[in-house]
């Protein structure tokens, strides 16, 4: 059935956090606060990027695209969250939720993978130093982004295909306040099998897929570290890993307790949320601004040079 054939229901309620007027006024202000830093600090990590030659290498290059990233999933769903928490009619309508679920699914996708060629830039760095420009070419380093952005794409819109074809005639109520396609399993009286079957096989093999990836690269680097004689060097190249080793973990952390909480709508579930879909993209500029140095010393320059025009 056509995304606008879908006659039964033609919108949802989101229950958000709270129904109590005074909590909703209170996570307004501080969920936009978050929100606002947000955009500040990943904007800023990509402006530093741009502007400063010193971070015009792989590292960055990445980076300056897991902000992008961070930047377009958090204006993904903290906008209608704060839309949901002033106003008192806190619908969505099925074809907006639907789109809302293509996103979330597209950039945490595309996140996952990304998270995985970082992984394999250090690796690359430190167990191969001296051939490091050579295999990390500009026209690789672009071909990997290319290549994370398509494939959090099909993911997203193989699964997303399959819930456009859906009825829905049962309850309108999300226990959130977002879409995201397990929830709407619930709501559907089509069959979901189908589709429940291609989200379980993709969600694992791209989440499963890109950790093994990570592990297999931090294991070689670990490997290669522990084989350096110089303790200096040896600290050095386990400082250059923190900071993506940190943003790694946070994300594939927050993402797999997010999702094997299994009491919909439970208080446990909605922080998980939370934590998956607004603080992380909040810490990513954070840790890498305050645990790479790099960063800082390029931040200081750029404000300097900004500061004296």
């Amino acid at each position: 059935m056509a995304l606008g054939n879908h006659s039964t229901i033609t919108e949802f309620i989101l229950l958000g956090l709270s129904a109590d007027p005074h909590v909703q006024a209170l996570s307004f202000v501080f969920f936009l606060a978050i929100y606002l830093l947000t955009l500040l600090g990943n904007l800023t990590m990509m402006l530093v990027i741009r502007t400063d030659s010193h971070l015009h290498t792989p590292m960055y290059f990445f980076l300056s695209h897991l902000s992008f990233l961070d930047f377009c999933f958090s204006s993904a769903t903290v906008p209608k969250m704060l839309e949901i928490l002033l106003s008192q009619k806190k619908t969505v309508s099925v074809e907006a939720c639907l789109a809302q679920v293509f996103f979330v699914f597209d950039l945490g996708g595309t996140e996952a993978c990304l998270l995985s060629v970082m992984a394999y830039d250090r690796y690359a760095a430190i167990c191969h130093p001296l051939l490091y420009g050579k295999k990390m070419s500009n026209q690789l380093c672009k071909g990997l982004v290319l290549g994370s952005w398509s494939l959090g794409f099909l993911d997203a819109f193989i699964n997303i295909l399959l819930a456009m074809d859906f009825d829905f005639c049962r309850d309108q109520f999300i226990p959130y306040y977002s879409c995201e396609l397990p929830s709407l399993f619930p709501l559907s009286c089509s069959d979901v099998s189908t589709s429940f079957t291609i989200l379980l096989c993709s969600s694992l093999l791209h989440g499963l897929g890109t950790c093994f990836l990570i592990i297999l690269s931090y294991t070689l680097i670990v490997s290669t570290i522990l084989n350096i004689r110089s303790s200096s060097y040896r600290s050095k190249a386990f400082s250059t890993c923190s900071s993506h080793l940190t943003a790694v973990l946070l994300f594939y952390c927050s993402a797999f307790l997010r999702h094997i909480v299994p009491t919909l709508g439970s208080p446990q579930e909605l922080i998980f949320s939370v934590q998956y879909s607004v603080i992380t993209p909040l810490m990513n500029p954070l840790i890498y601004s305050l645990k790479n140095n790099e960063v800082k010393a390029a931040m200081k320059r750029t404000f300097r040079k900004y500061l004296h025009c």
